[in-house]
């Protein structure tokens, strides 16, 4: 882990102490985190001691079955979910990308970006996903030509520490040099083929920007599992839960029950049917990781007893 030391960086490792009272992985240090650590300035290096208390934390499910959170990034102020106009946008999974966002306590805005590879019109394509966005600022962007780089400067400066966060290719990397005024991140072509995106960033990283704001950059992320999203969920589907208080049954689950009023706003054309699916899909989802929790918890407790 770098330390800053004044302006410098320095390599820093973990105090035995701290490695052994971490209940679990994600109470180690992760990027964004505050530390106590003692420092050795002429060596560049540093011990750390503690991990002070998180005030927001954008986490998903690690990879694989282990049933662990994996820290993607510690007190965010604001989430830059960024996506491409190109054709790997999925709307789908932007629903995922705001209710994670919602979640970690931050502040999420949308930034579609390569806005220059669209062929539309940029602006109705706009009007069009807004039901998703529930009132999430939406900023257009294209990090070659300089559109809405302006807009994303003025939310770095008041944001404090602002977050990256997106799939390989949507130009996380190249929206990062245009707003440091440097070109140390590596960027990669699109592939041909399907315009899927290579990844050219392989580890979080840190920026102070010049004229204010902290930058967070994260690898491509393929693979977004949801962690506890309940109350995200609440909130990125807001249009759905505001239906709901309509239902009938207080505990409609809207797949098939009379007089559930989001069925009835899917068929009046009101709400999206792949919306609803999403809101679904989502929704077992999570309830399925948090069975996997509770099951891991139980048995560590067996073992323990």
């Amino acid at each position: 882990s770098g330390v800053p030391g004044g302006e410098d960086d320095g390599h820093a490792s973990l105090a035995d102490g701290l490695r052994h009272t971490a209940g679990c992985p994600a109470d180690l240090p992760a990027v964004g985190d505050w530390v106590l650590a003692a420092v050795r300035p002429a060596e560049g290096t540093a011990t750390i001691h503690r991990v002070l208390a998180r005030k927001s934390c954008f986490s998903r499910a690690a990879a694989g079955r282990s049933a662990e959170v994996q820290i993607v990034a510690a007190n965010i102020d604001t989430v830059l979910i960024v996506t491409s106009c190109n054709r790997d946008f999925n709307l789908r999974r932007l629903e995922r990308y705001l209710a994670l966002a919602w979640e970690s306590g931050a502040t999420p805005v949308v930034v579609l970006n390569k806005a220059d590879l669209f062929e539309g019109d940029v602006e109705r394509w706009h009007a069009d996903i807004g039901p998703v966005m529930q009132g999430v600022p939406v900023a257009i962007t294209s990090a070659v030509r300089g559109d809405g780089l302006t807009d994303l400067r003025e939310i770095l400066r008041s944001s404090g520490t602002t977050a990256l966060l997106g799939s390989s290719g949507v130009g996380k990397s190249t929206l990062i040099n245009a707003l440091t005024g440097d070109s140390g991140q590596v960027v990669l072509p699109i592939r041909d083929g399907d315009h899927r995106g290579r990844h050219s960033t392989t580890a979080r990283q840190l920026f102070f920007r010049p004229g204010g704001g902290i930058l967070i950059d994260t690898p491509g992320m393929r693979e977004l599992q949801l962690w506890d999203a309940g109350g995200g969920l609440d909130q990125a589907f807001a249009d759905v839960e505001s239906l709901a208080t309509a239902c009938r049954f207080r505990d409609c689950s809207h797949g098939s029950e009379p007089g559930c009023a989001v069925l009835a706003a899917v068929e009046r054309g009101e709400l999206e049917a792949g919306r609803l699916d999403s809101y679904h899909r989502l929704r077992r989802e999570d309830a399925f990781l948090q069975s996997r929790r509770d099951e891991r918890t139980q048995s560590e407790r067996t073992r323990i007893a």
